[in-house]
């Protein structure tokens, strides 16, 4: 056998080497772009994500942007409004209501979109600058002891041994909220004019909260008719307007395609959800019918989405499979790289908290599946609905 130089063995090795290098990165970068690829087919004016931290006033987050677009699309002013204001309007709210209904109430930071524009018709609205909420030597929203405080105050004047109340309970209650969310200004400045909140509300925001409603879906009320959708976060007793769902997805596509966004209730419970590799999804196949490699492969490769029916929503609604979790802002719609549509969303978990920036996209499967309620204008609806709801 011939002897082989070293120089030359070395070279041969070396050379494997690099070969089998490259081969690993083509198929790396096979890989790749084999999975999920977005491109945003039509985006609605809206503001930045936020970060509502740890507070639990998605609602608020969610509401108020669904504001900021609202004005964008009325040729108003781009705006920077206090997702803090409605909160502490809600907790006021709230308070009234607990201690009338002797405790039995659900006292807590959630809610839903539609209680910001409540906000604005009741008490006018604030921009951030005036009214942040940031009280207690912190960047981001940390509400954990400011609820269990609100919820003990309460809780401690519907449960007095004196059988009367006190008429200042209310103002002990309303100092709490001054000391953690900061005095409410009688006036303020907003681009070189003073205004009240209200007076904010008329002259610059300029939305009239009854072009607004909640549509849902669900077979135990009737269809094109306004009911009491029982979730805990719906605290105001506000009523929905019930559609088939079949009508989901036209209301939505048409909303957006006309220059409005959708304030969006929905579960993120499910397995489907998955912000962090942002995507919110429902495989053909079975969660629990997979294996760990499957269900992780649901989110590389793009894959069949299942067909939800009204049955299966209304099961998963009675069976606390689908829960009022979270509200997001939907602002636009995308395409995968085979054409099919999913729908971009504006969440409130900052914007470095997944690869999208703090965006993320939803399939057709999923918002017909998990979709609590879309809070919308009524101008968006599709004619043909909109005359079946009486609008």
């Amino acid at each position: 056998m011939k002897k082989i130089n070293i120089l030359t063995l070395v070279f041969l090795i070396a050379s494997l080497l690099c070969t089998n290098l490259l081969v690993a990165q083509d198929k790396s970068e096979e890989s790749e772009e084999s999975g999920y690829q977005f491109k945003d087919t039509k985006i609605v004016p809206h503001s930045p994500v936020k970060d509502q931290h740890r507070s639990g006033t998605c609602w608020s987050f969610a509401g108020t942007s669904f504001v900021e677009s609202e004005v964008l699309k009325n040729s108003g002013p781009k705006l920077d409004l206090s997702e803090m204001y409605s909160v502490r309007d809600a907790y006021e709210k709230r308070a009234d209501s607990y201690i009338r209904l002797h405790g039995a109430f659900n006292f807590g930071p959630g809610g839903e979109p539609h209680q910001v524009m409540k906000t604005i018709a009741d008490r006018g609205m604030l921009t951030d600058e005036n009214y942040s909420g940031m009280t207690i030597n912190e960047d981001l929203p940390v509400h954990n002891e400011m609820d269990n405080v609100l919820k003990a105050h309460v809780k401690a004047v519907s449960e007095n041994k004196n059988r009367k109340l006190t008429p200042v309970w209310f103002i002990a209650y309303n100092g709490i909220l001054d000391a953690y969310l900061g005095e409410i200004p009688e006036e303020f400045d907003f681009d070189g004019k003073t205004f009240s909140p209200t007076s904010f509300a008329e002259e610059v925001i300029k939305l009239d909260p009854s072009d607004y409603v909640e549509i849902t879906s669900y077979t135990h009320a009737d269809y094109y008719k306004p009911f009491l959708l029982k979730i805990p976060d719906n605290w105001d007793y506000e009523f929905y307007y019930n559609v088939p769902m079949a009508d989901l997805i036209p209301i939505l596509d048409n909303t957006l395609e006309n220059g409005y966004t959708v304030a969006w209730a929905a579960d993120v419970s499910d397995r489907g959800f998955n912000h962090k590799k942002g995507m919110a999804l429902v495989p053909e196949k079975d969660w629990n019918d997979m294996k760990s490699g499957e269900r992780d492969s649901v989110f590389i490769v793009p894959a069949k989405q299942r067909t939800i029916t009204a049955e299966m929503r209304q099961e998963a609604y009675n069976n606390y499979t689908t829960t009022d979790d979270h509200s997001m802002h939907i602002i636009g719609l995308a395409e995968d790289q085979d054409g099919n549509r999913w729908y971009k969303v504006k969440n409130s978990w900052a914007e470095d908290s997944n690869d999208f920036g703090g965006y993320f996209y939803v399939t057709e499967s999923y918002i017909l599946y998990k979709t609590v309620a879309f809070y919308i204008n009524k101008k968006a609806l599709p004619k043909s609905i909109s005359k079946k709801l009486s609008f």
